[in-house]
């Protein structure tokens, strides 16, 4: 469904991005395991056409989508929810999953429909549609920030970095929604530094260190593997 292959990407003169090939299948989700700075972003950003790759190519449903421009990328279905939400504070609940169907705008039924959805999703989001989103508690302000991404009605979905700055129950809560929007059909490729939580619902996992994919496997290879238990789970 989604794949990268041999991708090389330039910060002026520096290469940040070294032969990065990864492919994501259809009803999966895959887990980008890193530490800070390894690279997850920067492949994020070059899927969802915010940096172009200097060589290699970036294919979504059997088609180059290599060098298109965001708001394209996001009407064929590739979404990406940012580390660190990039919410609008003062625009209200309501008014940012209005933001996320813009590229959608004109099909309106299919917008409150998928409102819906997302407030099924996420009650607490329909209780505080009214309040500002700056004035949500970290898990709200993040469960927000996936809504905001559904209202795009992504094929695919880029989640980078869902539980950073959150206390550990709202992060188990977190993952169990992450879960879900998978089971509802929603594929899904996870940036995350959490490796036991993120391999605990992921079918794969790709580990980049400084630029370069150094090891892939199923959840299982990698939760057994000593090297990846010490530097990211800790056992």
């Amino acid at each position: 469904m989604l794949q990268l292959s041999t991708i090389n990407v330039n910060y002026g003169a520096s290469n940040v991005l070294h032969q990065i090939s990864l492919n994501v299948n259809e009803g999966e989700t895959v887990v980008l395991l890193g530490a800070n700075g390894a690279g997850k972003s920067t492949i994020f950003r070059t899927i969802s056409g915010l940096m172009k790759p200097v060589s290699g190519d970036v294919l979504f449903m059997d088609r180059k989508v290599t060098g298109k421009p965001p708001h394209s990328l996001v009407k064929e279905g590739i979404v990406q929810c940012p580390e660190g939400r990039k919410l609008f504070p003062q625009m209200t609940v309501y008014e940012n999953l209005k933001m996320g169907s813009y590229v959608h705008r004109k099909l309106r039924k299919e917008m409150e429909n998928q409102l819906k959805e997302v407030y099924s999703l996420f009650p607490i989001l329909y209780d505080k549609r009214h309040q500002a989103a700056g004035s949500l508690s970290g898990g709200q302000q993040q469960m927000l920030a996936i809504g905001r991404a559904l209202m795009a009605k992504p094929k695919v979905l880029l989640l980078d970095e869902p539980s950073l700055g959150l206390a550990p129950l709202i992060v188990e809560q977190m993952f169990h929604i992450i879960e879900d929007i998978n089971e509802q059909g929603t594929t899904i490729l996870l940036a995350e530094q959490n490796a036991n939580a993120a391999l605990q619902i992921s079918d794969r996992g790709y580990v980049i260190e400084s630029g370069k994919i150094v090891l892939e496997g199923s959840k299982e290879e990698l939760l057994s593997n000593d090297e990846i238990r010490k530097a990211y789970i800790g056992a």
